[in-house]
């Protein structure tokens, strides 16, 4: 303010600016401690103007409680209307403020999948511009709570606009799949889902309804993007929808997938622990060959085709690491974690407002989809996005964020590496393109975007960026 604001002002050189002016407060101290509630009641009484007042709920210097004190203490003849009058909520205490629609689907007798969507809010006719599915992760973890107030829905999780969201661009499904995660729900315990082809199939009949819903959507260009374990269901979804289009069971534009720090290669992931904790100087050489060594006893459990002992001994891995790195966070090894807990938004106003029925708990993670999912859990699915690639049309795109051990860059490309798609060689020698918050290099239809200072959330942890690559992907 002494500065670049007052040469910009021409303030008189003589003239200093403070935060604070003593010699005011001091000038007022006589009258610091009288009050003016009748000049409020004045005004009420024999002006024509609006009158509005409002309070901080963490102000303890003119707290809420001493407003209302003086508030109740008014002559205005209207106070007894304004005491009995409905307290309305705002947009800060709930989610109004957008188009949206949600419900469930029975996507088999006694499991029931939770959808919620949100159209865009561009300006353009919501049926101009892309559908974004978003599969969450876990598996277990919600979309419609993590993936919504956590990371890119329209409000954050202090119900604030987000300036980030990816609602600019296009309209969002989120979807609480596996049926039992989020607002999922199962009858009985025997209709959890035990590998991805269930989950597609689940998939697949909630979209089905979902368009039968929502027809406008048909000719909308749709894109599937998935997150950790949610980029391995998005494969199998995505290969179950292609096969459902060519079969003319389903009329759907659909364009491409996302896959943001995904699970497509477990062994490639957990196998690359040792050397990025190392390389980062969270472990020395000796701990290193002990993490490696575990993720050795993975690798033979799965070449012998025991998958839940693979699970088992990736959970022994998984609590070896947190007790020899110095607990560093799975999701982002220099900041942690960026998820707030939503179980009270979750379960209180969200579940009010979307009439969710009443014997349905949120939780952030649901242990029993993991616990049926355990003989799934280690299975790559690196053969599917093979697939995609030789067999459709669809648009690949595979991000990661710098900062994340659990699905870390290095494992990430390891997978990539070993496709058999015939048009890997040219993507690995084509020119990798800098762009704000990291780099791309795609090749046709395949795509691979390193996120830089971000972790396994890169919505969370890098908005902007996130926000900007979506754009990209869509457009493109």
């Amino acid at each position: 303010m002494n500065g670049p604001i007052k040469t910009k002002l021409k303030i008189p050189e003589h003239v200093k600016w403070s935060q604070m002016s003593m010699d005011v407060f001091a000038s007022l101290w006589a009258d610091f401690m009288r009050d003016v509630v009748s000049d409020v009641d004045y005004l009420l009484a024999n002006t024509d103007l609006k009158v509005v007042v409002y309070t901080g709920q963490l102000d303890l210097v003119v707290n809420t409680l001493g407003t209302l004190n003086w508030v109740h203490s008014l002559q205005w003849p209207e106070l007894k209307n304004f005491e009995i009058a409905k307290r309305e909520q705002m947009s800060g205490d709930k989610v109004e403020a957008y188009r949206e629609a949600s419900g469930y689907v029975s996507v088999r007798p006694g499991a029931h999948m939770f959808w919620w969507l949100f159209y865009t809010n561009s300006g353009n006719n919501s049926n101009a511009l892309p559908l974004v599915i978003w599969i969450h992760g876990g598996p277990g973890a919600s979309a419609t709570g993590d993936g919504n107030f956590n990371e890119f829905g329209p409000l954050d999780s202090g119900l604030k606009v987000r300036n980030t969201s990816w609602i600019k661009y296009a309209n969002l499904l989120f979807i609480d799949n596996p049926v039992g995660t989020g607002f999922s729900y199962v009858d009985n315990s025997s209709l959890y889902a035990k590998n991805n082809d269930e989950i597609a199939k689940d998939l697949l009949t909630l979209i089905k309804e979902f368009y039968k819903k929502s027809p406008e959507f048909e000719s909308t260009p749709l894109y599937i993007f998935g997150e950790s374990y949610g980029g391995k269901m998005t494969v199998g979804f995505a290969k179950e929808l292609h096969r459902a289009i060519q079969d003319k069971e389903i009329k759907a534009t659909f364009k491409g997938i996302a896959l943001g720090d995904s699970w497509i290669s477990p062994i490639d992931s957990v196998s690359t622990w040792g050397q990025y904790l190392y390389t980062l100087s969270y472990i020395d050489r000796h701990q290193k060959s002990e993490i490696d060594a575990k993720a050795e006893e993975i690798r033979t459990a799965l070449k012998n085709g025991e998958y839940e002992k693979a699970s088992n001994k990736y959970a022994e891995m998984a609590a070896f690491c947190l007790t020899t790195d110095g607990n560093v966070s799975w999701h982002n090894i220099l900041y942690g974690s960026p998820f707030k807990p939503l179980d009270v938004l979750m379960n209180g106003p969200i579940k009010t407002k979307l009439k969710i029925p009443e014997h349905i708990k949120w939780s952030q993670t649901s242990i029993d989809v993991i616990n049926n999912l355990l003989s799934d859990f280690m299975r790559d699915v690196v053969s599917d996005v093979d697939y995609l690639l030789a067999n459709t049309d669809l648009k690949v795109v595979v991000y990661t964020g710098q900062l994340d051990l659990i699905c870390n860059t290095l494992g990430t490309l390891k997978w990539i590496h070993s496709l058999q798609w015939p048009d890997l060689k040219n993507w690995e020698i084509a020119k990798r393109e800098q762009m704000a918050g990291g780099y791309v290099k795609t090749h046709k239809k395949f795509s691979f975007y390193w996120i830089i200072k971000a972790g396994h959330m890169v919505p969370a942890d890098a908005g902007d960026t996130a926000l900007a690559m979506l754009h990209k992907v869509i457009q493109s």
